[in-house]
């Protein structure tokens, strides 16, 4: 069963949420938020799979509950606008990724199970060009801690995995197994300490390994 916790100020919102959530076999709401501080104290206390974290929210916003989450629960982003300057900041943060906030509802179900099982919501095209767009804003690249560990392969599908290529993807373009491009992933995600998928490609793009517009 994923455990999900619910972040959100507008309580028709978590409502609608919860209904559809509940209505899953394998999911259960298992506590619901009004402001950030509250998601960071309810995870603490439920431990959570999932967090469906609004962005905007009065008080303790989104971005620094997102920051202050104990290890464990897998954040989503809730969002009016695709192109927010907070998603780029909650994603470097920690969030596994994002989705707009009128997504359709199987959109929504089949994202909880995607980063419920570790995986990031990297697919969506409008996510790499949101990382990209705030990424080309920074002045110079920042060599990320433990880049200098990686082998020239883990360098090497560390920048294709910035440039949103999947594990099958990956492994085409290397001439090796998916398996074994998994494995490089994970080494990586491991030697930069990086909780998934999303936060790699941050790291991607604020060392210098991919540059913005290579998409």
């Amino acid at each position: 069963m994923i455990k999900v916790l619910l972040a959100d100020d507008q309580a028709l919102v978590r409502a609608g949420f919860k209904a559809l959530l509940n209505a899953q076999p394998d999911m259960t709401v298992v506590a619901e938020a009004s402001d950030g501080a509250e998601a960071v104290r309810l995870a603490g206390e439920h431990q959570p799979d999932v967090v469906l974290m609004d962005i905007r929210m009065p008080g303790t916003d989104g971005l620094t509950a997102t920051r202050q989450m104990p290890p464990g629960p897998h954040i989503v982003i809730l969002t009016t606008f695709e192109l927010d300057e907070y998603v780029f900041e909650a994603l470097r943060g920690g969030a596994s990724g994002f989705l707009v906030k009128d997504t359709e509802p199987a959109e929504l179900i089949q994202a909880v199970r995607v980063v419920a099982a570790g995986e990031a919501l990297l697919s969506p095209s409008v996510t790499r060009r949101l990382i990209a767009e705030y990424a080309s804003r920074a002045k110079e690249p920042v060599a990320a801690a433990g880049l200098d560990q990686l082998t020239e392969r883990e360098r090497e599908v560390l920048g294709l995995v910035g440039t949103g290529m999947t594990n099958d993807e990956i492994a085409a373009k290397l001439f090796m197994s998916p398996a074994t491009a998994k494995t490089h992933v994970s080494r990586a995600m491991m030697k930069l300490h990086a909780r998934d998928r999303a936060q790699l490609v941050v790291i991607a793009y604020e060392s210098g390994l991919v540059k913005p517009g290579w998409l």
